[in-house]
C-alpha cells in the first residue's frame, strides 16, 4: 500500500473504533443519537466503536459530516484538526436550527434574543 494511503495508526495508538468514540462523545451524542441520525441500530455504532475496522463506505461521508470531521480525519489518515467548541451539544443543536426553514430560523433567534437580553439586563443590575 503506498505510503500515502496508510492510516495514521502507526504514529498513534487510536484505532479507527476510540477516534470514531472519540468525536461521537466531543460532537455532543450518545451512541442512540448518532444511529439515528445515521439510520442504523444503536447496535452497529457500538460495533463500529469496538470492534470494526472501519465502518461501511455507505455511511462514511455521513458520519463525517455529523462529527464535524472529514472522511480522511475520521478514517486517519489525516491529522485531526483541534477540536473548537467549548460546548459541543449546543453546537450540534445550532447545525441543526440552521437547517430549518427561514421563518422558523427567525422564531427561534426571536426566543434566543430574549433570553440573552434578559440576562444582559440582569448582569447589568447587579
Amino acid at each position: 500500500m503506498p505510503k500515502k494511503y496508510k492510516t495514521m495508526q502507526s504514529d498513534r495508538a487510536e484505532s479507527f473504533g476510540q477516534r470514531m468514540a472519540r468525536l461521537r462523545k466531543d460532537a455532543g451524542f450518545t451512541q442512540r443519537d448518532l444511529s439515528r441520525q445515521l439510520g442504523i441500530s444503536q447496535r452497529m455504532v457500538a460495533y463500529y466503536e469496538a470492534q470494526a475496522e472501519h465502518p461501511p463506505t455507505h455511511i462514511i461521508p455521513a458520519l463525517a459530516e455529523l462529527l464535524s470531521v472529514s472522511a480522511d480525519e475520521l478514517l486517519g489518515l489525516q491529522p485531526l484538526k483541534p477540536a473548537r467548541a467549548a460546548n459541543p451539544s449546543l453546537w450540534r443543536r445550532l447545525r441543526q436550527i440552521d437547517k430549518l426553514p427561514a421563518k422558523d430560523k427567525r422564531q427561534l433567534l426571536a426566543v434566543i434574543d430574549t433570553f440573552l437580553e434578559r440576562d444582559r439586563l440582569a448582569q447589568k443590575g447587579a
